[in-house]
């Protein structure tokens, strides 16, 4: 087969180094998702939706046939850091922390997962992100230790 083609749909999920609430401004958070958004489509992987709260992201997309899942979000976490700290104020010392979570997503799972990526702040106020990425490992059956998951 000469064409090569693929479709590939992607959660990915992960916070700010010690769950601090760097983005608690709506409007901030708002941009950072934009920008979050901008270099995923600059590694050729659409976000279809990017939400969160003041101390996580998650991200819909399709994913690279040229990227790896690691070389996009080390590309994301760096650049988007970049980003912050150039806000000034508590952001000065914004950073990502160092792992995250990436987990396939069905077709027909996209509206869903995309209005779940939407309302995260109202799902937030019933959960912790703690208990729901918890969760979401739980149902992928992911295998994990939790000394290493937090930080």
């Amino acid at each position: 087969m000469a064409q090569s083609l693929s479709r590939i749909l992607v959660q990915i999920i992960f916070s700010t180094r010690d769950r601090f609430p760097f983005l608690t401004d709506s409007e901030l958070r708002n941009r950072m998702h934009a920008y979050i958004a901008r270099v995923f489509y600059e590694h050729e992987s659409p976000a279809i939706e990017v939400g969160g709260t003041e101390d996580h992201v998650h991200i819909l997309c399709l994913l690279s046939r040229n990227y790896s899942v690691s070389e996009i979000v080390k590309k994301v976490k760096a650049n988007s850091s970049s980003f912050a700290k150039e806000q000034g104020g508590r952001c000065l010392k914004f950073s990502w922390q160092s792992g995250y979570g990436a987990f396939s997503i069905d077709p027909s799972q996209i509206d869903s997962v995309q209005k779940y990526i939407q309302c995260q702040v109202d799902h937030h106020r019933r959960r912790t992100f703690q208990e729901e990425y918890l969760e979401i490992l739980h149902q992928y059956k992911m295998a994990y230790d939790e000394r290493y998951l937090w930080t």
